[in-house]
């Protein structure tokens, strides 16, 4: 397995599953919209302000990541279209059609479409002790979601639930195509533009926004559960694929549910047992995989940091930067060869 991709996904979700106990002290004095609009306003001026502030560990280190490009952009923009504009707004309208258990159960279901859409329209690998693995870790969501017994009244609410969903879905797939990009540059857009239009959709729904110090709260939890919880999961995508980090990501909900019990006196439940059960029989599967075949490396070039490993066999130029990592453009001749491997930026190969 890529150490690396794991440890950035698992990470982004234990970040984010923090930043929803502290989220929900703050709900009661605001509304649902505007936190979540000042989340991501807090994690786009959070990193915009990190990237600017810190070159020496981004934009001007050895191993600098790479800015976004032209090429970048429709895919990107795209992302940000379902996952910042579609999803909220289906969101909201479900949520007011929809009794709150059977929302929460279907909120799940995002990562099931972020699966899905990774196996069968972007063609990424998965076998069985994957599909297995993956069954575990959603069902153990499940299982932390549910709230009783869900009702569907009409069926207009749960299908907008279900869209928002298919649309970070679809968002999550998008956003792996440009991960080989400066994942904090992509941070900052997603969040400079996703963080207003829910203000926006908080507003227009009648809420008001008076200045607060909650404000500032809402920010640093937004830079941290979101911001750089976003830029460890676009790490990770590049390392291990969609359907892989959000098998990974999956584990954000049973994060949260501990901090409750550990720092909020909620507590501890069956149910909260039998997820945590289910959550480390699905981590340890994916841990535990090992696939490997041969396969064919079709000649590429692009740009991101890498070490002169197997697959980075190329000459430099003189004004290339010295030391490992590095970033430059390189190419990648054709290759054939076998080794245990994910679905990264150099294994895209169909199955």
């Amino acid at each position: 397995m890529n150490r690396v991709g794991v440890v950035c996904a698992l990470a982004s979700a234990a970040l984010f599953g923090a930043s929803t106990p502290a989220a929900k002290l703050l709900l009661g004095a605001l509304d649902p919209f505007l936190l979540a609009g000042l989340l991501y306003c807090g994690a786009g001026v959070g990193v915009a302000i990190f990237r600017r502030v810190a070159p020496a560990v981004t934009d001007q280190s050895p191993a600098a990541q790479v800015a976004l490009n032209a090429k970048d952009v429709p895919w990107l923009g795209a992302a940000i279209a379902t996952g910042g504009v579609i999803g909220p707004l289906l969101l909201m309208w479900g949520l007011a059609r929809t009794d709150a258990s059977a929302a929460s159960l279907l909120l799940a279901l995002e990562g099931v479409a972020t699966a899905l859409i990774a196996w069968f329209v972007f063609h990424e690998n998965f076998d069985r002790r994957i599909l297995v693995g993956f069954a575990c870790l959603v069902a153990g969501a499940m299982i932390l979601s549910w709230s009783g017994t869900p009702t569907l009244q009409t069926l207009s609410g749960p299908l907008a639930i279900m869209g928002a969903c298919v649309a970070w879905g679809i968002d999550n797939n998008l956003t792996r195509k440009v991960s080989c990009a400066d994942p904090l540059q992509i941070v900052e857009l997603k969040g400079l533009i996703a963080g207003p239009f829910n203000l926006g959709l908080g507003l227009c729904a009648g809420a008001t926004l008076a200045p607060s110090p909650i404000w500032l709260v809402a920010g640093v939890i937004g830079f941290l559960g979101y911001g750089i919880s976003l830029a460890l999961y676009v790490l990770a995508l590049r390392h291990l694929g969609a359907a892989r980090t959000g098998a990974y990501f999956s584990i954000a909900p049973f994060v949260g549910a501990l901090i409750s019990v550990i720092l909020l006196g909620d507590h501890l439940t069956l149910g909260l047992f039998a997820a945590g059960t289910l959550m480390g029989l699905g981590v340890w599967l994916h841990l535990s995989e090992r696939h490997e075949h041969a396969h064919v490396h079709q000649a590429m070039t692009h740009s991101h940091p890498h070490m002169h490993d197997e697959h980075h066999q190329h000459p430099h130029e003189p004004d290339d930067p010295p030391g490992e990592p590095h970033t430059h453009e390189h190419g990648h001749d054709p290759l054939v060869h076998t080794h245990p491997h994910t679905p990264d930026m150099h294994h895209l190969h169909r199955h």
